[in-house]
This record gives structure tokens, sequence and C-alpha cells, in this order.
């Protein structure tokens, strides 16, 4: 009873000490929704779109909802108070950043495929590579929304603040924007990884064949994975056609270089093991005392792995020019074309 009588004594005395506490109690509740959305094993995506968003921002994850509503919490008019104002630009801030550092440290370990010391990350290590274009997506429409909408909402609840103080809030908040902006870059190439690992596997089909008379199956198969995610619904409706050019070309570019690197080694793997047989038939006639000239007019198995390799290239890049993708302008081609083609196609690319 003499507790419950100090705090009303306290209440009708110092009310701002009430509104301090409900602050507090607030910023609990605002961060711990976010931080609770955070700790999912998996990126669940919204079924419906959610009224309150807005035109201007659809998202497509819960976890970006959750952020956008958490950020908006901290300026409704029923929340906010002026007096705190300092304590509400800094929890907006750190929920940006929560956000941001939640992304890139989920995308780190998933090259290796564990989550080791990194507990968290388990979503980015399940999710398929399209997964993460509703990331590209919400990462593009939440920054966006910080610097525009939600900026002018909160520099209108500061207008009676010096234009010192609105200027050093509108420069935090834009920073804020930036922050996610530049975890672009790793997303999407996250998505060439994940396209660049099943077109290695196509890849890897290479082998020893006859006298080649056409291009191998495989070859239609190295850029499947590629044309299926740009081609399927997801990609149409979520990515816009810079972030596109730009998902195509980096893993185009990629996929190339690894095609590049498997052939080359196939390529001086059969080359040595032609020098190691040669050495070992030329000492076998020396001991037995013939003719150590053991050339022949036959076609060597390198020879062979050249031209079935020309061929393939040649398809290839007319797989890559049916995406848009000049092969000629990605270096790793040019290498691997003067790598396999005849003497008198050096000097031109031509399919």
């Amino acid at each position: 009873m003499i507790k419950h009588i100090f705090w009303w004594f306290m209440i009708a005395k110092f009310p701002f000490m009430t509104a301090s506490l409900n602050v507090h109690v607030q910023f609990r509740e605002i961060a711990g929704a976010l931080d609770s959305a955070l700790t999912g094993a998996s990126l669940a995506p919204v079924q419906n779109s959610h009224s309150d968003q807005g035109k201007s921002c659809v998202l497509t994850l819960k976890l970006s909802v959750t952020l956008l509503e958490s950020l908006r919490s901290c300026w409704r008019e029923d929340v906010f108070l002026l007096s705190c104002s300092n304590k509400f630009l800094s929890l907006s801030l750190q929920l940006l950043s929560r956000y941001s550092n939640w992304l890139s440290s989920g995308l780190a370990p998933r090259k290796s495929g564990s989550a080791g010391s990194n507990p968290g990350c388990e979503w980015a290590i399940s999710a398929a590579p399209d997964d993460f274009i509703y990331v590209i997506h919400d990462i593009t429409c939440l920054a966006t929304e910080v610097s525009g909408d939600y900026l002018v909402h909160v520099l209108r609840l500061l207008s009676s603040c010096s234009t010192e103080i609105l200027v050093l809030v509108k420069q935090s908040i834009l920073d804020g924007g930036k922050s996610l902006s530049t975890t672009l870059p790793l997303v999407i190439n996250t998505i060439i990884e994940g396209l660049v690992e099943k077109a290695v596997e196509v890849s890897s089909m290479m082998t020893n064949k006859p006298l080649p008379v056409g291009h191998s199956p495989y070859v239609s198969g190295v850029l499947r994975p590629l044309k299926t995610l740009l081609d399927a619904e997801r990609a149409m409706t979520y990515l816009s056609k810079e972030t596109t050019k730009e998902l195509l070309l980096g893993a185009a570019t990629k996929i190339t270089g690894c095609y590049h690197e498997l052939a080359a080694e196939l390529i001086s793997v059969a080359r040595k093991t032609e020098s190691s047989l040669l050495k070992i038939r030329q000492g076998a006639q020396r001991r037995a005392g013939a003719s150590s000239d053991v050339s022949d007019h036959n076609v060597s198995d390198t020879d062979k792995i050249c031209m079935q390799l020309f061929l393939d290239i040649q398809e290839y890049g007319r797989n890559l020019a049916a995406l848009g993708v000049e092969a000629a302008d990605i270096p790793a081609y040019r290498s691997l074309w003067q790598c396999v083609a005849p003497p008198d196609w050096q000097s031109v690319i031509h399919f």
C-alpha cells in the first residue's frame, strides 16, 4: 500500500518521470520485436501485402516488414516525445544498423556452408539463390522509404528544432539508408556464387571422348540455372532492369571464369599425361633396342580434348549471346578461345 502511494505521489509531482519510463518501455518493445524477427532460421515471405506499408514500399519478407514497423513506431505521434528526440533518433539508427549487420554476418559464413561460431546465420546457409531476390528488393525498398517518406515524417515532427539540428538529423537518417544499400553487392554476389556452383557441377561433365563432331550435351546446362532464375516470375517482378543486368553480367563473367579454369586444367592434365606416357614408351623401346621415334600421325587425346572444347565454347558463346551477353567482352572467354581454337581461328572469335 505504501509503495503504491509513493508511486502515485511521484507521478503527480513529477509527470515527466512517468513519460520517461513509458519511453523506455516502448524502446524495449520496439527493439525486442526486431531482435525476435532476426533470430529466425529461414527467410519467411509475406503471404499478403500489408495495407499499412503503402504503395511505394511493398515488402516481401516478414523480417523487413518488422523493421519498417519498428522504424515507424519510433516516430508515431502517440509514442514520440520531443524532449527525447535524440533517443528516438538513436534507436532508429540502431535498428537500421542491426538489420544491415544481420544481413552481412549471415552472408559471410554461407560460402563455408557452416554457421560455425556465428549463430543466427542458418537462414543464409539454407536459402536458395532466388530467395535473395526478395532480399535485394526489400533492401532497395527500405532504403528508398527511409530516405523518402520516412525522413519527411521525422523532419516534420522535429520542425520546431533549429536548422542545425534538422541538418544533422537528416544526414544521420540518410546515412542509415545508405548502410542498407551498401549490402546490395554482397547479396548480388551471393546469388552469383550459387549460380556458379551449379554451373561448375554441370561443367565438370567434361570428359575425354572420341574425335568430336559436335558440342557436348552438358554445354546447354551451364547457363540454364542463370536463365531459369532471371526468367522466373520472382526476378521479373522484384528485380529492376539495372540489377538484372548487373546480376547477369556478374554471373556470366564468373561462370565463364570457372569454365576457363576447368578447361585449362583438363588440357594441362592431358598434356602431362601424354608426356609421361611418351617417356614410358620411349624408355621401353630403348630397352628393347627399337627406335625411339614413337611419333605417329594419329590425333592425340589432347588434340581431341581441344577440338571438343572448341566446339563446346562456340555453343557456350551462342548461349551467352541469347542471354544478351557478348562472349568476346569477357576476358576469361577470350583466354579460353586462345587456349583451344585452331591456329586459323585464333585471331577472330566467331560462332
